[in-house]
Order: C-alpha cells, then structure tokens, then sequence
C-alpha cells in the first residue's frame, strides 16, 4: 500500500489527539478547549498564519506561496450530548457529553494534515494557498437557527477560496473502504413546532370539550401517509415526529397539543413541497373545531457534492491506495452543515471506513460509537494526496453558486 509520506509514522500522533480530544469532548458553541489545543497543535508547526475564533470559536490556519489557487479543508470539533457508555481508558471525562460522530478523528487528521503539508511548503514542493478549517458547532444550532458553518461563511473563511474538501468517519464501512457520491448526498434539514388546539374540559364529561388529542389519532394517521400519498415517490425524502406534549393530570383534557418533528429532503422543490403538504395536515384541526399553530425552521441545505471535486478526490485515492475499495452511493438523510460550504464553492465530503472488527453496531449518534484508529492516518494521507492534486493541476473547478450566506445575515 502507497501512502503519502510522513502519513503513517503520524499513526502515534494522529492517535494521541484523537484521544485526548475524545476524552474532553464539548458540545456546539462550547468547544473553548478544544479550539485551544488546536491553536496550540498548529503553532507548534510554525510557519502557519493562525486566525482564532473565527465565526466563534473556529479556527482557520493558512499555508500559502502568496500566488496561485487556493483549496481549503474542513473538520468540525464539537462533541453530542451523549453519555458514553464505552470502558476505555479515554472514554469521556465530561458526563453527559460524548465524541458520538467521530469529530475527534476529524480534528486529528486535519492536524495531521497541516503537519505534513507544512513541510511540502517548506521544501519548495507545492505552490498555492491551502486552509485548514477547524469548525465549531456543526451538530446544533443557536436561538437564531444557525450552525457553525454559517458563522464560518459570514467571516469570510471562504473568500478566495477555490475548492473545499471535508471527510467523515464512517461506522457501516471498514478500515480500507470510501464512500463517494456525486451531487446531492446528504438531505436538506428542516425541524417543525406544531400546536393543536381545542378547548379541553372535564374527563368525565368529554363531550362538553374539543379534544385536541381526539383530533391527533387523525393528524397522526395522515401524517404519516403524507410523505407515501402526498409527495412524488420519485423524491428523496422523510419526515418524522420525535416529540408530543400534553395534559398534566388523568382527568382533564388538555387544550392543546404540542408536536416537533423533522422534515428531510434532497431536493429544493421536495422540501417546499413536504413542508406545505405538513403545514396542511395540522390544518385539519379547524375541521374537528379546533385552530393549530405551525412553525418551520429551515436548518442546513442538502449537502452537494462536486462532481468535479470528487474526480481531484479519486485520482488521489488511486495514486495512494489503488487498491482502496471506492462504494459510489448517497449517504442518507442524514444533515451535514458542510452544505453550507459546498452552495458557495466547489467542495465534496467523503466517508472514511472505521468500523472495528469486534461485531457490535456502533453507529453515529450511539453512546458506544467508537472508531477503529488505522482510519486515521488514510484519512490524513487523502487530504495531502487531493491537496497535491489540485495545486498541481491547471485549471480549479467551476463554482456552483456563491453568496447564499452574505456578511451580516
């Protein structure tokens, strides 16, 4: 296997971050420590132009020949309100927060991407610029509704900036495996907040009442037929309810009902139409003699992969590890706020292979997720590998779009 030079005897490095941030994951918005153990890392590098508390408590490092183009890397570093259940000896010190969807290994491979990168540009061995975005606050949003990425758009980390690339640890594949996708790959995310409301009563005398959890049997029903009945089976997408709220006690009926769900789609014109096809079902309230409240947060577009950006990303996989399995597939419905990014500039996200060999299914999100660490010098090779590729190459890709977060927004 070919690696990138310098990638594997990282191994011991790339092993100690990782395991140190893991042991003192923070949570969106939060990620203070964290950002000033990277800070630290990369200073001790030494010829990096180093910005702090970027977009809050990012952090974008710069390599640069002062000409030529310009390619940025992604990692994000915040941690999930998961108690962890894992025994090793860096499990989680913070109680109730957990590194559940492997942004430490993120965080590390960047490192150990600036690290080697570092050194090219010191020998003379590359020319152009090249970014390394550590991002916070990519698993939530704020009051305002916004993630970590739009912050880090708004100050400007993306100026000048001709292609971007993030990855993202992978449990459902092995250590020696990437998953690719062209174009759309992970879902537009919306969350809703809906209120059914009646006038409640007395138990005993439910016919004196208007019931708004007798009107919810029905809403229930139609709203999970909406997405088989309502929306075209040629979109991609999901929705779901995850909370209900109502009464206080056995014997009074409520007078309202709050609901909040999430709305998944791939498409800009399916997330339109499942929104209003939502909205319509808790309508149906008024015809029970009830009203309804609806609220719909839009949170992060659908991640769009570069087809082009996905080519630089191959063509490094080849040269590195050519017998490397590729899977071409989307990667679900799950959201991923590198969308974000990717609507201003050529970018692409891959998924690295992780999976440990000891049977259990430690999925993202899960209080026993954990990561086979061998990834993690490939994933740092990768990102050497593309970024050679694309200050090697004569022409940069052809953006998307710019400009949908705008300064001040």
């Amino acid at each position: 296997m070919k690696i990138v030079e310098g990638a594997e005897s990282l191994f011991d490095k790339l092993t100690l971050w990782r395991r140190y941030l893991h042991e003192h994951p923070e949570l969106s918005f939060e990620e203070v420590e964290t950002a000033k153990f990277v800070v630290n890392e990369l200073e001790r590098i030494g010829n990096l132009d180093v910005e702090t508390n970027v977009g809050g408590h990012g952090i974008v490092a710069t390599l640069t020949t002062g000409h030529g183009p310009t390619i940025a890397l992604r990692a994000d570093m915040d941690a999930l309100p998961i108690h962890e259940e894992n025994t090793h000896a860096f499990a989680s010190k913070n109680d109730g927060v957990m590194h559940a969807c492997g942004h430490d290994a993120h965080t590390s491979m960047l490192l150990g991407a600036a690290h080697l990168l570092s050194e090219q540009f010191r020998k003379g061995k590359l020319t152009g610029t090249v970014k390394f975005i550590f991002q916070p606050a990519e698993e939530s949003t704020d009051a305002r509704g916004r993630s970590g990425a739009s912050y880090i758009i708004e100050a400007g980390a993306l100026e000048q900036v001709d292609a971007i690339i993030a990855l993202h640890v992978c449990p459902w594949h092995p250590v020696g495996v990437v998953q690719m996708n062209n174009g759309i790959s992970m879902s537009n995310i919306d969350g809703f907040e809906a209120t059914i409301k009646g006038t409640g009563g007395h138990g005993g005398y439910p016919h004196l009442a208007i019931d708004p959890l007798w009107m919810l049997g029905t809403i229930l029903q139609t709203f999970y037929g909406t997405v088989g009945r309502r929306i075209s089976p040629l979109d991609i997408v999901a929705a779901s309810i995850g909370k209900i709220e109502a009464g206080a006690a056995n014997n009074v009926i409520p007078s309202e009902v709050k609901i909040e769900g999430t709305l998944r789609s791939y498409s800009p014109e399916a997330r339109k139409k499942l929104a209003k096809e939502v909205e319509n079902v808790f309508k149906m309230a008024e015809h029970f003699g009830g009203s309804y409240e609806f609220h719909l947060e839009k949170g992060e577009p659908a991640l769009n992969n570069n087809m082009e950006v996905n080519m630089l990303i191959e063509q490094s996989l080849k040269e590195i590890y050519p017998e490397m399995a590729i899977h071409w597939e989307p990667f679900g419905m799950g959201g991923e706020d590198f969308g974000y990014m990717t609507e201003q500039i050529p970018g692409s996200m891959f998924f690295l292979g992780c999976s440990l060999e000891d049977g259990l299914d430690r999925d993202l999100h899960t209080p026993i997720f954990d990561i086979d660490e061998r990834c993690l010098p490939i994933g740092t090779a990768i990102f050497v590998a593309a970024v050679n590729q694309f200050l090697n190459r004569k022409e940069v890709p052809h953006p998307i779009k710019r400009n949908s977060i705008q300064r001040g927004a």
